[in-house]
Order: C-alpha cells, then sequence, then structure tokens
C-alpha cells in the first residue's frame, strides 16, 4: 500500500471513529443543562462545534453567552463586541445565533484563533483535500527517515531530528515537548507553512495548535500550565488530520450562517477606540484577564512559538506590553502607567496597601514580591483606562457583561475583582445594574470560597 492510499484510508477511518464518538456523546447529554457549580464553566457536548477547535481550558462558557444575549435581548439587528475575546467564545455564539459580532485580541495565537472560529466560508471537502495531500507529503517525509507517525518504540538517532533554534527554545517551558514528536512538528509544519498564502492555512494551523496542547506535547493544565506526563513519542499527523476533520464536519453544519459579520481586530483592548467606529456596539459579553498572577503568555507558549508567533524574548516582551497587567511577570521598567489611572481610588489604593504591608510584614523581598502591589494598581487603571476608551463605540442604552473572579493574592489578600471593577465603572459614567454570582471556587491557600461574578453595566451615553 502506498503513503498516499495509506493516507486516505486512515483518514477515512478517523471520520467513522469521529462521528461514533460524537453520536455517542450527543445521545448521553440531557436536554437539561446542569449549572450546578461544578459543571458551571463546562462546554457542553452540544456546543462543540466551532468552539472546540481550539479553546482554552478556562474559557467561560457558551451557555453563560447565550443567557446575557437573551436577558440583553440582542437580535440580528444589533451588533456585540467582545473587547478581550481570547478564543472566541463570544463571537463564536453570536454567529451560531445570527448576531453579527466584534472581537479584539491582543494574543497573536488567540487572534488567529478566534478569527478562524468565525470564518465559515471555507469549503469543508477542499480543506479536506488540501490538508490530505500536506500529510501525504510530511508522511514521504518522515518514511523516509524511517519515522512512523505511531509511537511503536523505534530508535532514532537524536542527532538527526529537527529542533528549533536556541532563542525560541528558550521560550518553551523545559520538557513542554520532547524531541522526536517535535521533529514530526516541524517537519508537518514546513508543508503547512509551504502553501501560507492558502485560504486553508489558517484552519491547518489552528488545527496543529490544538493538537500541540492536547495530545502532541507535554502539556498539563491545572489550572496553571505546568509539564505533566513527559511521552518520548506520540503521534503528530493523524491527531492533526482528526482535527481537520472536526472542522469539516462541523463547517458542513455551519455553513448556512457564513455569512453572518464577525471580525475580529488584533489590538489592546485599552485603546479600544482606535480599533472600532463610535456608536456601532448595542452590547459588551467578555471575560477579561483576572489579577491572578497567571502569566497568559505562558498559556499558549508552544504554540505560539513553534507557529512563529514569538520567535524570541523581543517577541515576547512586545506581546506582553500590549495586554493589561494582571501578573508581575508581565511589568517591564517603565513601560506603563497605568497605573496614575486609578490614583484617586481609595478602594484600590487601599488594597495596594494592604498587600504591600503582608509583603513587609512576612519579610518578602523579592522583585516579583515587590512588584505585587504595583500589579494590583495598574491591573485596575488598565480597566478603568479600557472602560473610558469604550464609551465612544457604545451606542447610547448598550449594556455590558463582564466575568472576572475573586482572587486570594500571591500574599493571602483577597481581590474582590467584581466589586472594585463595577465602583470603577461608576466613576467612568457607567451604571451598574447587577453583580451576578457565576459560581464559586475554593481557594485552598486562605480557605475562602472565591465568587467568579458576572458585573453587569450599562452606558447611558452621558
Amino acid at each position: 500500500m502506498t503513503i498516499a492510499q495509506g493516507t486516505g484510508q486512515q483518514l477515512l477511518l478517523w471520520k467513522d471513529r469521529y462521528n461514533s464518538e460524537k453520536s455517542r456523546r450527543l445521545s448521553s447529554v440531557s436536554p437539561e443543562i446542569n449549572r450546578s457549580n461544578n459543571t458551571a464553566n463546562n462546554l457542553l457536548q452540544q456546543d462543540g462545534s466551532a468552539h472546540d477547535w481550539y479553546r482554552f481550558v478556562l474559557s467561560f462558557p457558551p451557555h453563560l453567552v447565550r443567557d446575557y444575549i437573551q436577558r440583553f435581548d440582542l437580535d440580528q439587528s444589533t451588533t456585540i463586541l467582545d473587547p478581550f475575546c481570547g478564543t472566541g467564545t463570544t463571537l463564536v455564539e453570536a454567529k451560531k445565533l445570527s448576531i453579527p459580532s466584534v472581537g479584539v485580541e491582543a494574543l497573536p495565537l488567540s487572534h488567529l484563533a478566534s478569527s478562524t472560529k468565525v470564518d465559515w466560508s471555507v469549503d469543508p471537502d477542499d480543506l479536506e483535500g488540501h490538508a490530505i495531500s500536506i500529510a501525504k507529503g510530511a508522511l514521504d517525509v518522515l518514511e523516509e527517515q524511517g519515522i512512523s507517525d505511531l509511537p511503536d518504540g523505534q530508535i532514532i538517532d537524536q542527532q538527526q531530528l529537527r529542533t528549533l533554534n536556541t532563542r525560541s527554545n528558550k521560550l518553551l517551558l523545559k520538557n513542554s515537548i520532547s524531541p522526536l514528536p517535535l521533529h514530526k512538528t516541524l517537519v508537518l509544519l514546513e508543508f503547512i507553512q509551504r502553501d501560507s498564502h492558502s485560504i486553508f492555512s489558517k484552519y491547518e494551523k489552528v488545527a496543529l495548535a490544538s493538537a500541540l496542547v492536547r495530545t502532541i506535547g507535554n502539556l498539563r493544565f491545572g489550572p496553571e500550565v505546568g509539564i505533566g506526563h513527559i511521552q518520548d513519542d506520540a503521534p503528530v499527523i493523524g491527531p492533526w488530520l482528526e482535527g481537520i476533520t472536526k472542522m469539516a464536519n462541523d463547517l458542513r453544519e455551519l455553513y448556512s450562517r457564513a455569512s453572518v459579520p464577525s471580525y475580529v481586530h488584533h489590538g489592546d483592548a485599552r485603546d479600544i477606540a482606535k480599533l472600532l467606529a463610535p456608536q456601532s456596539i448595542d452590547a459588551v459579553i467578555t471575560s477579561p484577564p483576572y489579577p491572578n498572577e497567571k502569566d497568559y503568555t505562558r498559556t499558549t507558549r508552544l504554540e505560539s512559538v513553534l507557529l512563529g508567533y514569538m520567535q524570541d524574548r523581543t517577541d515576547l516582551q512586545l506581546t506582553k506590553r500590549s495586554l493589561i497587567r494582571s501578573n508581575t511577570r508581565g511589568v517591564y521598567k517603565g513601560d506603563d502607567d497605568d497605573d496614575r489611572w486609578v490614583a484617586d481610588q481609595e478602594r484600590v489604593q487601599h488594597l495596594a496597601d494592604a498587600i504591600e504591608s503582608r509583603r513587609i510584614e512576612l519579610n518578602k523581598t523579592s522583585g516579583f514580591e515587590r512588584l505585587y502591589h504595583r500589579v494590583t494598581k495598574l491591573y485596575f487603571g488598565g480597566m478603568l483606562r479600557h472602560l473610558i476608551s469604550l464609551k465612544s463605540v457604545l451606542k447610547p442604552g448598550a449594556h455590558l457583561a463582564y466575568v472576572v473572579g475573586d482572587q486570594a493574592s500571591y500574599l493571602r489578600v483577597m481581590i474582590r475583582t467584581g466589586q472594585l471593577l463595577s465602583e470603577i465603572a461608576q466613576t467612568a459614567g457607567y451604571q451598574v445594574k447587577s453583580i451576578d454570582l457565576f459560581r464559586t471556587r475554593h481557594a485552598t491557600a486562605t480557605n475562602e470560597q472565591l465568587r467568579e461574578e458576572v458585573v453587569v453595566l450599562q452606558w447611558n451615553g452621558k
């Protein structure tokens, strides 16, 4: 059997397995949505199409978006904005409901994912055919090198394997991908990039990004990204083709809504007035970063480096500068003055002082620990800057929903994010309609319940 024949038959087997598994999962899902605390953030099986092409582990769920679309009485005549759109949950769900949407995302890899997930215009058969031709080319190269795509205990000369250059490799978490899966990934990526101007290229890259974090790499998420089981080998082309098949099947279902407008800007949510037309937005549904000392660039580091969106520390720093400061790893000397926006916000200043006092009390003296109180001010200052810039693009009467979470800070000083954000929004001229509890999480460090809430605002145009 030739490689071409083998690849074609293998794809058919993957299709059959995928469709069988999909039917099994859907049949096991109760039509009644379970909104218990344990499942509130889950992606429901019936919501999978497009959403699960590539998704952050802690992304907020599509059913929450639907709840607020209904509450805000949005329809085809309105436009929804997600200014921190991440991997596109709000935009995908809006498009499924035939509602126009706009997103803004600063992380390059997340921008690729979200903009791809709302483009349903490509022909699914052509996408599969293009991917099969790429798979054949990559498998031919691997076969010539005596390498199988299926782990079989093969002994490979490590010196002959492709790898990253030193600058790019330093950006990765150590052992985030093993040498042999990395080699196979780089062979596949070479064929994808040969036709980088193809209309299929972005789908193929997103499918590879998803496979990297799901099966190819050694990462674990819980919720911080770290290294799990280190596998000497892993299939690469198979899982990638399976992802393409998933995309194609979803596109066949979604094609009728391909013309619903949805666009994602690559930019900074703090300067949103530079990106969108005045009074063009009817509603906002979003989940900004939390002030949780989580480096969001680490979550997408493996796929960002391998796909070429971050090649060295300069690229990484430029990306971090475009984000709201929510962790000390994103603060560079003299690079930001967002804290001045909340210089007159007493509760924010009191919180920052409490964190600094706690640091001194515990005799914590590292550079990271000395920055933590300032990050708190930078975070809320950045959010205020965002809300002020946002006002010009909102229509009078626009409703807004911000999904945010309390944080038990590194120094165990509680940050009530929803309460503080609502107070800041009021000073910017917004009306606070409600603070809705979404779910609670237990903080082991403080033994307290952390609230994840939806801060509901309205802009009256004054």
